[in-house]
């Protein structure tokens, strides 16, 4: 299966989104605290069998998603937008 890079990491970024989002609410209902890995494992979960798995070098789609959720929290996602 061939897919654009830049198609995958868009809609990587749009599922991160969703599921930082569904994270926080919980949180906030809850008052229970999250790790990154919570928010990886849901949009891990959410992702069709067949999805494209990418990597460079040694990082993984997990640590994709991580640091994706990680720029999306902190802000640094938007800085240059």
């Amino acid at each position: 299966m061939t897919f654009d890079n830049e198609l995958l990491a868009r809609d990587l970024i749009a599922r991160t989104e969703r599921a930082v989002e569904s994270v926080a609410h919980l949180v906030m209902d809850s008052q229970i605290a999250f790790k990154i890995d919570d928010i990886v494992d849901a949009v891990e979960r959410a992702l069709p069998a067949d999805y494209p798995v990418p990597t460079a070098g040694e990082r993984t789609r997990r640590d994709f998603i991580a640091q994706m959720a990680q720029d999306i929290m902190s802000g640094e996602m938007y800085e240059d937008a």
